[in-house]
């Protein structure tokens, strides 16, 4: 949800810019002044001696210029920290069942489903990401599956061995998982 919204700002702050500093470079090429456009015509400075100190002697005037500028502050860093976050789990919270609970690390976990994974038949190589909260992870596997291997039959044995041995040993209710399977590609050879 956060990449779409951030691709979506991005974009519209994109097109605002390229719109007006495609309108300031035709402008100042010669080319007519669009109707939405302040200012008369080529040799015309875009903030005059009027326009720059017109509000300068109001007294509500730099409180609210300084207002604006600290929440454009604050939302730039807001988004900021929303695109560097990290959004894998660096622990996963386990219920011990003695009403206590430990935490496992994130990558441990990982590393455990995907060594089993890819001792699954047919299984070239597997990968595998935790998403999520850690009370509440997800995974994401990727897996290389050789060409004799039918796909249904490698995503059930996933399913009901390395995804549910992970859920049932970390006390989880849910193990939420995205699976992609990809086929191994083989260079072609010569045979002499």
């Amino acid at each position: 949800m956060l990449g779409r919204v951030n691709r979506v700002l991005i974009a519209i702050a994109g097109l605002v810019l390229l719109a007006l500093g495609g309108s300031v470079l035709a402008i100042g090429l010669g080319a007519p002044a669009p109707s939405w456009w302040p200012h008369d015509g080529r040799h015309d400075v875009l903030l005059d001696e009027a326009e720059r100190t017109r509000w300068q002697g109001e007294g509500w005037w730099w409180p609210v210029v300084l207002a604006v500028l600290a929440v454009l502050v604050l939302l730039c860093l807001w988004w900021l920290v929303a695109v560097v976050r990290r959004r894998r789990p660096a622990e996963v919270l386990v219920d011990t069942g003695d009403g206590e609970g430990a935490v496992l690390r994130g990558r441990a976990l990982e590393r455990a489903v995907a060594e089993e994974a890819s001792r699954l038949d047919g299984v070239a190589r597997a990968h595998v990401l935790l998403a999520g909260r850690r009370t509440a992870p997800s995974a994401r596997v990727r897996l290389l599956l050789e060409p004799h291997v039918d796909p249904g039959t490698a995503l059930h044995a996933l399913t009901t061995g390395a995804l549910a041995h992970a859920r049932d040993s970390t006390g989880l209710a849910a193990l939420p998982a995205e699976v992609r399977l990809h086929g191994v590609r083989h260079r072609a050879e010569r045979v002499s």
